[in-house]
């Protein structure tokens, strides 16, 4: 499932993407008839797995995996999203990376209008890590 329609600017810290499937009455995270705010999270995490990719080596390797574990301080500013005409726009910015964690501060807006915003943590490569003593892997 793909949501984003374009990335419009990234850079190491930061990317930022257009969608518009919001609007779809098929958008495979409706519910109920309708496509609540918390879907954002979904849009948010999208933006985050492909600057993931943006940014992997060009060596060969591909971008590593990475896997969603927690997201924070998310404040919802509307209800839902399928009734919102404007394109959203979704940011994901870096503000705290380490070799297997990543921080992003993420946001979605419509015509210059703040829709849902927060923190995501991002592990890569959770398979490699190990676990500590005494705990189940």
């Amino acid at each position: 499932m793909c949501l984003l329609d374009q990335v419009e600017a990234w850079d190491q810290q930061r990317i930022q993407c257009r969608a518009s499937s919001h609007r779809a009455a098929d958008n495979p995270l409706r519910a109920g008839g309708r496509l609540g705010a918390a879907c954002g999270i979904e849009y948010a995490a999208q933006a985050m797995a492909v600057h993931g990719a943006l940014l992997a080596p060009p060596d060969g390797a591909g971008p590593r995996v990475g896997y969603l574990v927690s997201v924070r301080g998310t404040q919802l500013h509307v209800p839902r999203l399928d009734d919102i005409a404007a394109d959203l726009r979704v940011e994901a910015t870096c503000i705290m990376r380490s070799e297997n964690n990543i921080l992003y501060q993420f946001s979605v807006s419509a015509a210059g209008r703040l829709l849902l915003e927060g923190r995501a943590a991002v592990v890569l490569d959770a398979d490699a890590l190990t676990p500590v003593s005494g705990e189940a892997p």
